[in-house]
């Protein structure tokens, strides 16, 4: 891990970039997550795909709360 700041090479700081990062990696795990609760369905294992479900909720939560501090941050 880097102890400075790598924004002169993106053109965004880290900790700008970090959010942003971590928005998306929320959602694409949403997505992700939809496929794995699917195949567990196709089995037939609702235990799995229960899981995955709720997985999938706390995936969907992180991205809409770092969406509200975004929103937030981008507006001041």
């Amino acid at each position: 891990m880097s102890a400075e700041e790598t924004g002169h090479v993106t053109g965004t700081k880290d900790k700008d970039y970090n959010i942003l990062w971590f928005t998306e990696a929320c959602l694409s795990n949403v997505l992700r997550l939809e496929t794995y609760a699917q195949d567990a369905e196709r089995e037939g294992d609702r235990e799995l795909a229960d899981f995955f479900r709720r997985a999938q909720g706390e995936s969907r939560k992180g991205a809409e709360q770092a969406k509200e501090l975004l929103k937030k941050r981008l507006s001041s």
